[in-house]
């Protein structure tokens, strides 16, 4: 298990994980070694923001663009939840 991600950590894929798109299924994933995650376009929106540049909190401003309808305070406990969740489980680093 990580610590707590912080509006300042800079999240991107954990060494030897790669997004990757499966054409014959028309879905992202997130392959692993001996293992894979699928993707709904909502987790393939904030991952493929996760590119050790942009801190949580400007993935979470960029969402919150894209995605004007959507509360903010939703956008950001969701981008939380997800990437906590995955740094847990090895899949991204911060």
């Amino acid at each position: 298990m990580t610590g707590h991600l912080l509006l300042t950590s800079v999240p991107r894929l954990a060494q030897h994980r790669h997004l990757k798109r499966d054409e014959q299924r028309g879905l992202w994933t997130v392959q692993a070694p001996e293992r894979y995650f699928v993707l709904d376009d909502t987790a393939h929106a904030i991952l493929s923001r996760c590119d050790g540049q942009a801190s949580l909190a400007v993935i979470i401003e960029s969402l919150c663009a894209s995605f004007p309808d959507a509360p903010r305070d939703t956008i950001a406990a969701d981008v939380t939840h997800l990437l906590q969740g995955l740094a847990d489980k090895g899949v991204i680093a911060a």
